[in-house]
């Protein structure tokens, strides 16, 4: 009896697992060869595709290849471009540049108010710039 229940469960699973095992497929019952039509479900016209052009030399077009900015170049960048337009139109300014996410800052000492209006006119300018905050003093440039 001890053994005669190992060998009946040991059958049950054999036969189990050649039941559910599926039956191969003969030549006549793959799917590329039956007799039905099958139908394909109609695109919207917005998904229709177009024929597509043969490929030659005079019809390529150059692959734009862009790299991806991160924020923190995107910061420096920016600061370095309003520096740069700061000293092209104010060469002797005193200006530092502040950068928190496209809010620029402009800190240290201008000569005039007249300076620090051109620093902020010259900064809104610049590509990038959300808003301009001035932080500046005037400080009068002593004359000997």
């Amino acid at each position: 009896m001890k053994k005669l229940i190992p060998f009946l469960v040991s059958g049950i699973l054999v036969v189990g697992v050649f039941g559910c095992q599926e039956a191969p497929k003969t030549g006549s019952e793959t799917p590329g060869t039956t007799n039905e039509t099958t139908t394909v479900p109609a695109k919207p016209a917005s998904q229709t595709t177009q024929t597509a052009q043969p490929i030659t030399e005079a019809t390529t077009t150059p692959v734009n290849t862009t790299t991806k900015i991160t924020p923190s170049s995107t910061k420096s960048d920016l600061k370095t471009e309003v520096s740069k337009k700061l000293k092209e139109g104010l060469p002797s300014n005193k200006l530092e540049v502040e950068n928190k996410e496209g809010e620029i800052i402009l800190k240290g000492t201008a000569a005039s108010q007249d300076e620090l209006k051109k620093a902020e006119t010259l900064t809104k300018e610049v590509k990038g710039v959300k808003s301009v905050k001035v932080e500046a003093k005037v400080t009068p440039v002593s004359k000997p």
